[in-house]
């Protein structure tokens, strides 16, 4: 069938695969260069919490006013003109980072990277709308989303190889390089569905087969909706609050997961590599068969808003045994890996579902801004954690040398998140009712 049909919108998928997995990659870099920049300006141990901390809360402040227009500009300027603005402004905010003298450098370079950043998930959810049916969106969603984990998992791999011999400044002018070469391949391969002429009629059709979606195609009114109106509709509230309770628990992983096997295993350079990599090899897996179980679902006739809330409320007890991390660390160290990197997977199986869910519940031509809407949600969720948690939490328990009950609080906070969240959602939205503009 899929032969008969064709397959060029996995190329599609294949690019916004390639994009997440850059952004994540440059967002995951200073996690592995800590150590290094902290030898480099003289930090103590306090010093460094504390900078970083500061450092990462400027890149998720300017992530969340990035998020403010992200997704209006790329419904404005269309996807391949918006993707490819937002993926070059952030491969040379990424490469900026290694003129960086200072916190107050790191943290000028961080907040553009951030700003720049937001582009990329209402920009790659967008084209995700466009290339493929409703059933589909949740997998393929998954599939590109596991870039996320792809880009953490070459991090550790390449990172501090990269500043052990070469020094850390070219650890950030290497991999911000990379979405230069993402261009390239963009401009060549992407364009809409419409205006593409390697698509075949078969796929055209398949693509635009869910009726109820393109009966809404024509009205104009779609194109000029404002935040009021949007934010009028619980459905966005629901979206916006799945994704500030659950966006910051994988933003702790991404940044302070090294910081973690650091302190409590005495982890450094290089051999935080493998552990590191086992979580987000993990998380891949769960990013995109986390997708795969909602499109199994449909197929078997369950209603789209059944299979996917099952499976977000699957995804959501999968996270929980990472309140035992620790101490299944106490036994052995790669418990803790394990039962993180399960954690790690349920988050990305759940990020692929919420992710859908907004084409599930608003037309094409709004799921950019809805998108954008949520990430910013998401971004002042990771501001209230880093703030609360990492830098006031963190510094009190390591001033008290018991920085292993911080995280231990730190955990059950993530084991907790996604329950909660599932059960806003679903008394907000019990149906995911699509909205009708």
């Amino acid at each position: 069938m899929q032969a008969a049909i064709g397959k060029y919108r996995w190329t599609i998928c294949s690019l916004l695969f390639l994009a997440t997995t850059i952004n994540y990659l440059d967002r995951a870099v200073i996690s592995l260069l800590k150590p290094f920049i902290a030898e480099a300006f003289h930090w103590d141990a306090v010093a460094e919490i504390k900078n970083y901390a500061d450092i990462e809360i400027v890149f998720k402040i300017a992530y969340t006013i990035g998020m403010l227009g992200a997704g209006r500009l790329i419904d404005r300027l269309g996807t391949k003109i918006g993707y490819a603005l937002s993926t070059l402004m952030w491969s040379i905010s990424a490469v900026a980072h290694a003129i960086a003298t200072g916190t107050i450098g790191f943290g000028v370079a961080r907040g553009f990277l951030g700003i720049f950043e937001a582009g990329n998930f209402p920009a790659a959810i967008k084209a995700t709308a466009e290339w493929f049916p409703k059933k589909e969106r949740a997998y393929a969603t998954g599939v590109f989303n596991s870039g996320s984990s792809i880009g953490a998992i070459v991090a550790p791999v390449s990172v501090p190889w990269i500043a052990i011999h070469l020094g850390w400044q070219w650890a950030f002018i290497i991999t911000g390089s990379i979405g230069f070469i993402w261009l390239i391949l963009w401009f060549i391969y992407y364009e809409i569905p419409a205006k593409q002429a390697r698509l075949s009629k078969a796929e055209f059709d398949y693509i635009h087969s869910d009726k109820e979606e393109e009966s809404q195609q024509n009205n104009k009114s779609v194109e000029k909706i404002s935040w009021a109106k949007l934010l009028s509709y619980k459905q966005t509230w629901a979206f916006a609050i799945g994704k500030f309770i659950t966006d910051p628990i994988w933003w702790f992983y991404l940044f302070w997961l090294p910081d973690f096997l650091n302190k409590q295993y005495g982890l450094v350079g290089t051999q935080v590599s493998i552990p590191v990599a086992v979580v987000y090899i993990m998380a891949m897996f769960g990013s995109i068969y986390g997708g795969f179980l909602p499109m199994y679902l449909i197929n078997k006739g369950w209603p789209v808003f059944k299979a996917r809330k099952t499976s977000m409320l699957i995804y959501a007890f999968c996270v929980f045994p990472i309140v035992f991390a620790q101490l299944a660390g106490s036994v052995n160290m790669w418990g803790a890996v394990i039962l993180i990197g399960l954690a790690a997977s349920a988050h990305q199986a759940w990020s692929a579902n919420i992710f859908t869910t907004v084409s599930d519940m608003f037309p094409k031509k709004t799921v950019g801004v809805v998108t954008g809407i949520g990430g910013m949600a998401g971004g002042l969720g990771g501001i209230v954690l880093s703030w609360a948690v990492q830098k006031n939490m963190f510094v009190y328990f390591e001033k008290l040398g018991k920085i292993d009950t911080g995280y231990y609080i730190m955990f059950f906070i993530c084991g907790l998140s996604y329950l909660i969240a599932w059960i806003i959602m679903h008394f907000m939205v019990p149906t995911l009712k699509r909205i009708d503009l």
